[in-house]
């Protein structure tokens, strides 16, 4: 995108000698060359293009539309924004949300954060690689993505419902996908190493096998192959899919009354993880309703995990150790199911 008009060299004089007169043939032509290019770059990929890549690292011979230049800026692109979005929100969740007391749970793991961050680290750029792939494709035209809201005849309302749809299918598939991952074919070798931590961190929201990551993000990208969607949705979608992950291991069991029956949020996953079967859903309750895996929360109940420490710390404060014993069955590990 170095130019958003004809080039000098495209304006043809008339045969006066006068500027006057452009030849709309040829204008035309440049315009929509033009277009066609911006239609088949990426928004982040074009910026990061403009701004970066074409004035700075590649050679001016090297067209920015080139499918393997393409590759390895969206590779760089794809990490670098991973691990900024990993880092900035899940350390924020971390400080400023998630409430440390449960790190005093007994299946709080030793040294649990760094390792948490370390499987992250070590996993996002395995991948990057799959999913690179399939901002490839995206990129090239070959999804459903489009730039203005002129383009479909309900225009915003179409947008929005997009949004609504969106969340939905990715929420749908997803539970099969998570669930599928349970089996005990796959479970041990994919989805095992996540639930490693009973009582997860913001950290741990990446801290997947790689393979296991990818999976369960595949539904965001198969959706603009099949149903039409904005490009700065997509990209905001994509971003906000992401801050959702870290919220549901960041320990706020908090949800409105209201949408308790509704949303799948920190409280149920947390119970995911230390029950296993249940609740297996992104964001919403429905599949887990539908397929019946839909547990209510401990936490909801006022015997979750933060429950728990309170009451052991209490306990310990008025020297009655053994009346949690329960309690300490349950999330000790005793009645916890990891396979």
């Amino acid at each position: 995108m170095k130019r958003l008009g004809p080039s000098p060299e495209m304006t043809l004089k008339t045969p006066s000698g006068s500027n006057d007169g452009i030849c709309r043939v040829v204008v035309a032509a440049d315009l929509y060359f033009i277009c066609l290019r911006r239609a088949k770059m990426d928004l982040v990929l074009s910026i990061a293009d403009y701004y970066f890549f074409t004035p700075y690292i590649y050679p001016a011979t090297w067209p920015e539309d080139n499918i393997f230049r393409q590759a390895i800026t969206l590779l760089i692109v794809t990490n670098l924004g991973a691990f900024i979005l990993y880092f900035f929100f899940a350390t924020l969740s971390y400080y400023f949300v998630y409430d440390h007391l449960l790190m005093k749970h007994p299946q709080f793991l030793k040294n649990q954060v760094s390792r948490e961050i370390t499987h992250s680290v070590q996993s996002m750029p395995w991948m990057s690689i799959p999913t690179v792939l399939l901002f490839l494709l995206e990129v090239r035209g070959y999804s459903r993505l489009y730039d203005g809201i002129g383009e479909f005849p309900y225009g915003w309302f179409q947008l929005v419902a997009s949004v609504l749809s969106f969340l939905f299918f990715t929420d749908m598939l997803i539970y099969w996908i998570h669930r599928g991952l349970h089996h005990k074919l796959v479970y041990k070798r994919l989805h095992k190493p996540h639930h490693i931590w009973k009582i997860p961190t913001p950290f741990a929201s990446h801290a997947f096998h790689p393979l296991d990551g990818f999976l369960q993000s595949l539904p965001y990208h198969i959706y603009p192959f099949i149903f039409p969607l904005h490009k700065v949705v997509y990209l905001s979608l994509y971003i906000l899919v992401n801050i959702w992950t870290i919220s549901i291991h960041d320990g706020d069991f908090r949800v409105p009354q209201l949408l308790k029956p509704f949303i799948n949020g920190s409280a149920h996953h947390t119970d995911h993880h230390m029950l296993f079967d249940y609740n297996y859903g992104q964001y919403f309750t429905l599949w887990d309703r539908i397929g019946g895996s839909f547990r209510n929360p401990s936490s909801f109940e006022g015997n979750g995990p933060l429950n728990y420490v309170k009451k052991m710390a209490e306990e310990k404060h008025n020297s009655h150790g053994g009346n949690g014993y329960k309690n300490e069955k349950l999330f000790n590990g005793e009645c916890t199911k990891t396979e």
